[in-house]
């Protein structure tokens, strides 16, 4: 009875037979002790693309090889070595762990192990442990009991690592051999997963002839075994016979049942498959002779022909999930095949298959106008502990259909906008103009300006949207932009620009509670206000000649960009910082 109990537990899996309950979801990695990281736990809500950010020497890579570990449990890749415990020594206070957070859509799992949270969804926790080099103890959390407990969810790791999402980790520094491996296993998933979804002209994909070719085998082995059942008995009792001569009341039990995960065990190509490159009518050599230019070239070509051909709607029941875990994409990429690589990282997670985690140094990596993104900034304290924030997360900033378009476009004009999640203080501007103003300023006294970010709207209406994520990322900033008019020129109609700063102050009104934020308007717009002139053509250029000609009018524009960074700075004349439409009203009125 009780090896029959233990059959049903190896048997689980992580999804559910009936197709139309949903994947489980992966939601939250917390990581202790483990590298760089300390006994402060670091904690990364989990997406479809997780994009970490923050300087070197942080965590960033530490986080993406703890993923990959509990990724890996059972294999080489989930054993930890002495480099990876904190000062490469042994601490039995404070052991590396990593806690892995997943929300399911059935109790597959058991109702043991299922915690119902506010919002009706069902969370799993699991976290391994390890004691010494090598492989770690697994706990599941008890639900009911309120307790870790040693039995886990889901059975053996092999078993509930066949439905994770198996980790595909490309390094920043790899050895070429390394990089190489990575590809050729990316592109042998691709190829075939590509192969188990052919069907003939009469076939459906729950029938194709590689899942009939499953079910033969499996038929196969349930009939070898059910045939050899009675050698087997006489081996396990004729090796129990003979060692309990040394061990007495031993016995052997060689539990020779099929192989329930055939997918695993069929290989359709040999087990090492060349990948080889070269001019096409000279010498093909293997891809780790290559540059490094060319294997990270390579790697994105693989990457964009998987985002490509495994589409959705394909039998992905039966396939494992896959995550790429991969450390400064930007590397050895030209700066046109940047936005290209973004893309196709962004893009892969549409195959519903896959999970992207980044780490980066470039701002062009952040598409904050997608909807699966997650934006987690890793950084030491004042205490040195390293800390994961999760500065963005689309489905709690909440930006609508015209912020989403409104960042797109201002992405595919500035593909820097992003650089604020880098860290610094900000400064939203309304346009050109005063982005070239200030940008001469920071120019000519870098010492004084260091680590300012000012970010140009291109727009009222992109301001707001800019706001939403602000208040979203927690950090103070502050807003400059043009008051206008409440009338046009012509006195005949309202200004639309005008209507677009109640917009501006909801926006501002809405920031989180600690957020310092400073709301300063030019009256009526930058030119006028502080160079005494309106300006139609070339406003940058002429800008940049007035800073450079007049010393008086560079040390209003100077005092402005302090006030913008300093909140109890003054600021000059002819700017307002206001607090209710009627309030800039009378101060756009005071000076006309």
């Amino acid at each position: 009875m009780a090896k029959a109990k233990v059959a049903a537990v190896e048997a689980a899996s992580l999804i559910s037979d009936d197709p139309q309950i949903q994947k489980p979801r992966l939601t939250k990695l917390i990581v202790k002790n483990f590298r760089c990281i300390g006994k402060t736990p670091v904690s990364i809500d989990l997406n479809d693309i997780v994009v970490l950010v923050g300087a070197n020497n942080v965590g960033k890579s530490s986080i993406l090889k703890a993923y990959e570990i509990v990724m890996s449990h059972g294999s080489t890749k989930g054993k930890l070595k002495i480099d990876d415990f904190p000062n490469n020594r042994i601490d039995t206070d404070n052991l590396p762990e990593i806690e892995l957070h997943t929300i399911v859509y059935d109790n597959s799992p058991g109702e043991r192990w299922i915690t119902t949270l506010p919002n009706d969804e069902h969370l799993v926790k699991e976290r391994w442990i390890w004691a010494s080099e090598g492989d770690p103890k697994r706990e599941g959390w008890d639900a009911i009991a309120q307790v870790w407990s040693e039995q886990v969810p889901w059975g053996a790791p092999n078993v509930a690592n066949s439905r994770r999402p198996e980790p595909h980790r490309v390094d920043a520094f790899d050895p070429p051999e390394d990089q190489a491996t990575a590809i050729k296993e990316l592109l042998m998933k691709a190829v075939n997963d590509r192969v188990k979804n052919l069907k003939g002209a009469n076939q459906t994909e729950e029938e194709n002839e590689y899942h009939q070719l499953l079910g033969k085998v499996k038929e196969l082995q349930k009939k070898i075994v059910a045939e050899s059942q009675e050698q087997i008995d006489a081996v396990n009792t004729e090796l129990s016979l003979q060692f309990e001569k040394v061990f007495p009341n031993y016995r052997i039990d060689f539990d020779a049942k099929p192989e329930d995960n055939l997918d695993k065990t069929i290989n359709l190509f040999k087990a090492d498959p060349q990948l080889l490159m070269g001019p096409a009518d000279g010498f093909l050599s293997s891809v780790e002779r290559q540059g490094s230019g060319a294997r990270r070239t390579l790697l994105w070509t693989a990457l964009k022909f998987i985002s490509e051909n495994n589409q959705k709607g394909k039998d992905q029941a039966t396939v494992r999930p896959h995550l790429l875990l991969i450390d400064e994409p930007e590397i050895c990429l030209h700066p046109n095949a940047i936005r290209d690589a973004c893309n196709v990282l962004y893009d892969l997670p549409n195959s519903g298959n896959w999970q992207v985690m980044v780490t980066t140094h470039s701002p062009i990596f952040i598409d904050f106008s997608r909807d699966n993104t997650t934006i987690v900034k890793v950084e030491k304290n004042e205490n040195g502990a390293i800390q994961g924030t999760t500065v963005f997360r689309p489905d709690t900033a909440q930006l609508d259909e015209d912020d989403k378009r409104n960042l797109k476009l201002l992405n595919l004009c500035d593909p820097y906008v992003a650089e604020f999640f880098f860290g610094g203080k900000v400064i939203v501007v309304e346009g050109d103009t005063e982005y070239t103003a200030f940008n001469y300023i920071k120019a000519r006294n870098p010492a004084s300006y260091k680590d300012i970010h000012i970010i140009r709207a291109r727009g009222k209406a992109t301001i707001v949207s800019l706001i939403k994520i602000l208040n979203h990322f927690g950090s103070s900033y502050s807003i400059l932009h043009d008051s206008d008019t409440p009338l046009t020129s012509s006195g005949a109609m309202a200004n639309p620009a005008w209507g677009n700063n109640p917009n501006i102050l909801a926006a501002v009104n809405s920031k989180p509670e600690g957020t310092r934020v400073r709301l300063l308007a030019s009256l009526p717009n930058f030119e006028k206000a502080y160079f005494g002139e309106e300006i139609t053509t070339e406003k940058p250029y002429n800008a940049l000649k007035t800073l450079v000609a007049h010393h008086e009018k560079f040390t209003k524009v100077e005092s402005l960009l302090q006030a913008l960074i300093d909140h109890t700075a003054q600021t000059p004349a002819n700017c307002a910082e206001w607090n209710t439409i009627g309030e800039l009203q009378e101060k756009l009125d005071a000076i006309t």
